[in-house]
C-alpha cells in the first residue's frame, strides 16, 4: 500500500480498527501513536496523515476499536493519463488483475465490451455489479500511489461501444486496434507516425480496443476500421487480454511521454 485512501466523508472520521486500511497500517507498516503515513482523497488531493490516538478493545476474541488521525493535505494527486482502453470481456479472473494493472499505468477510462467470439457469461459476472472491478481499480491506483481512479463502463457490443466513445469525445483522438491477424502496422510505428509533428505529446488523446481471448471477427475489424481505427500488431506472440492490455498500455504511454 503506498498511499491510503479515503473517500472525503472518511477522510474526516476515525479508521475502523478491522478496516483492511487499518490493518495494513498496523500489521504490515507497524505504525504506532504519532507516526505518520502517505494518504489521500479519492479523486482529489494527497498528504501526510499523523495517528494521533490508537483505540483498542482486546476484551472480546475479535479486537475492535479505532485509529484517530489528522489529514493534511500537501498536493493534487497524480493526474490520470489521456488513454482510454476498450477491452473486449475476458474471464472474471483475469480481469481483476486487468483492471488493477491498467489502473496502475494512469488509463483514464475502462470500457468493457461484449464482442462477437467473446464468452457471453463473463458479461453475467457480478464481479461488476458487487463492486469488485472498481475495488481492482483502487487497488491499481493505491500501487501507484496515486488518488485518481480510472472510470469503468460497460457495452454490450463493439458497435455499440465505438459509438459511445466517438460521441462522448470531443477532441480528436488516435485510434488504435490490437489484432495478431493482417495488422496493417506494428503498434509502436504507428504511434510515431502519428505523433511525428505533435509538441507535446501528452495532450494527444488515445483509443485502444483490444479484443476478447478468440480476438476480433471479420465484421468487427470492418467495423473498427470505418470508424477510424488502425490495426496494428505488438509481435507474432498471440497474448492473453490482460497481457495485451498492459503491454499495449505501457508502449501508448511511453510514445505519449507518460513513462519520461
Amino acid at each position: 500500500m503506498n498511499i491510503c485512501l479515503f473517500t472525503a466523508e472518511e477522510i474526516l472520521q476515525p479508521l475502523s480498527y478491522n478496516d483492511e486500511r487499518a490493518q495494513h497500517l498496523i500489521k504490515v507498516l507497524h505504525k504506532k501513536e504519532g507516526d505518520t503515513f502517505t494518504a489521500g482523497i479519492i479523486d482529489g488531493k494527497s498528504g501526510t496523515a499523523r495517528i494521533t490516538k490508537i483505540e483498542v478493545d482486546s476484551s472480546e476474541k475479535r479486537k475492535s476499536g479505532f485509529i484517530h488521525f489528522d489529514f493534511e493535505a500537501k498536493e493534487e494527486g497524480k493526474p490520470l493519463t489521456n488513454l482510454s482502453m476498450i477491452i473486449g470481456f475476458p474471464r472474471p479472473i483475469q480481469l481483476k488483475r486487468l483492471l488493477r494493472d491498467i489502473a496502475a499505468l494512469g488509463v483514464c477510462e475502462v470500457h468493457l465490451t461484449g464482442t462477437e467470439l467473446g464468452e457471453k457469461s463473463y458479461m453475467k459476472s457480478t464481479l461488476v455489479e458487487k463492486g469488485e472491478a472498481y475495488k481492482m481499480l483502487l487497488d491499481g491506483t493505491v500501487q501507484a500511489g496515486g488518488t485518481y481512479v480510472p472510470k469503468i463502463f460497460l457495452h454490450n457490443s463493439l458497435n455499440e461501444c465505438i459509438n459511445y466513445c466517438i460521441q462522448n469525445t470531443k477532441e480528436e483522438s488516435i485510434k488504435i486496434a490490437l489484432d495478431n491477424i493482417n495488422a496493417g502496422a506494428s503498434l509502436k510505428e504507428q504511434l510515431r507516425q502519428d505523433l511525428e509533428n505533435v509538441k507535446i505529446k501528452k495532450n494527444v488523446r488515445a483509443l485502444a480496443a483490444i479484443g476478447s481471448e478468440r480476438g476480433w471477427t471479420d465484421k468487427e475489424r470492418r467495423f473498427l476500421e470505418e470508424s477510424g481505427f488502425v490495426r496494428c500488431s505488438m509481435g507474432n506472440r498471440i497474448m492473453r487480454t490482460e497481457t495485451a492490455a498492459t503491454v499495449a498500455g505501457a508502449i501508448i504511454l511511453n510514445e505519449l511521454d507518460y513513462l519520461d
